[in-house]
């Protein structure tokens, strides 16, 4: 009897094995993707006419989470990052907890520089370089002419792994970091408060930084495209430090490098023959920046909390899609002044032509209920308007 048990174990196990291949071996295809249920962003993104605003949140997989905190004590956030079966289950737990449009890949912008031999490190303040750029000198080490698919692998195994996993629930964003921004984060070995090495570098070594700017695009534009590729139906560019930057600065060592980006990875979808997926660049700091912001070739531009909904709406136009933007503050009041607050952000912005989200990423701390009711009131006072202005067409 012993001997029978044993044996049957052996094969229920080796059964269960194969099983499980085949599930990892059908998660691993990019053609055969649950169908999407909810299109509302993508319809938004292109311009389309959409029932209702729709909403995602910028860091809406984080520290405010529970669940996010549990996986946090047992896995540093590079690790987080690498692991695609990690990155998978933190990109879904937003959407377990709340009503929202896309779901974003769990990643960083700074696995970008490790493509041309910046090492990451963990530290109680976030990622940082162990080897900044000191000088211009130290171009000549970067890796000229790197394996993006081959290095950001683990990211397109994420993207993939989500696609079946989040089963057509709502659309999947992938993203990167803006040249600037990456480069300044090279120089700096990490975040500042005033990027002034960044910045000494752009008026003492002008010709160089363009070098690194390019490469950096270039990097950024292979890395969009698989990540299209890879399952990623709406692409985010965050232009986190552009606040940092003077107006001709921006016109510049900005501006130039991200309107590449748009142009080459749209040309790309297209020879390919790929999802064509709609694109968007946040500017974080840059709202003085908005109207050349139009002109870089984007179907969606972020806005941040700096600049009021209408004056950004005027600043574009009716016919620019644009997201954003509550002050993530606000979600620290009452149930009444995060209705209010945004109600006043629907109605400066409209409710066609417009993502919602927050102008900046989620606080650690903010409530998960509070959360929750800015996402339903989206849903909620969007809708009411759409109806009303219908039924004052009629």
């Amino acid at each position: 009897m012993t001997e029978f048990l044993s044996k049957r174990v052996e094969e229920l196990r080796k059964m269960s094995h194969f099983i499980s291949m085949i599930i990892l071996d059908s998660e691993s295809r990019t053609d055969n993707f649950p169908e999407l249920q909810n299109d509302l962003i993508l319809r938004a993104a292109r311009g389309e006419g959409t029932e209702r605003s729709p909403v995602w949140i910028m860091r809406q997989a984080g520290r405010y989470l529970p669940e996010y905190m549990d996986v946090r004590k047992k896995h540093g956030f590079i690790e987080k990052c690498k692991n695609p079966s990690l990155a998978c289950e933190l990109t879904l737990q937003p959407l377990i907890r709340f009503n929202l449009d896309a779901a974003i890949i769990f990643s960083d912008i700074l696995v970008v520089p490790e493509v041309l031999g910046m090492r990451l490190k963990e530290t109680p303040t976030g990622p940082k370089f162990e080897n900044p750029l000191d000088s211009p000198e130290d171009i000549k080490n970067l890796e000229q002419e790197p394996d993006v698919e081959k290095k950001l692998g683990f990211v397109f195994k994420a993207i993939t792994l989500t696609r079946h996993r989040i089963r057509g629930q709502c659309p999947l964003i992938g993203f990167s970091g803006a040249p600037w921004t990456l480069m300044s984060y090279m120089i700096e070995g990490g975040s500042s408060t005033s990027y002034m090495k960044a910045k000494r570098w752009l008026f003492a070594h002008p010709s160089e930084c363009h070098t690194l700017l390019q490469m950096l695009t270039d990097v950024i534009v292979k890395y969009l495209i698989g990540q299209v590729k890879a399952g990623a139906q709406l692409l985010q560019v965050f232009e986190s430090n552009a606040g940092s930057l003077a107006p001709d600065q921006f016109a510049e060592f900005s501006a130039p490098y991200l309107k590449q980006i748009s142009e080459k990875v749209k040309a790309a979808i297209s020879e390919e023959e790929l999802e064509n997926v709609p694109m968007t660049v946040f500017a974080k700091g840059g709202s003085r920046f908005l109207k050349q912001i139009t002109s870089l070739g984007y179907n969606v531009i972020g806005v941040d909390w700096s600049v009021s909904a209408e004056a950004a709406r005027e600043l574009v136009g009716s016919d620019v899609v644009l997201q954003g933007n509550l002050d993530p503050a606000v979600l620290y009041s009452s149930k009444e002044g995060i209705r209010e607050a945004t109600t006043r952000m629907l109605e400066g912005f409209g409710t066609q032509n417009y993502i919602a989200n927050l102008g900046h990423g989620l606080f650690k701390d903010t409530a998960i209920p509070n959360v929750r009711y800015f996402i339903d009131s989206v849903h909620e006072v969007s809708q009411r308007m759409n109806e009303e202005r219908l039924n004052g067409e009629d």
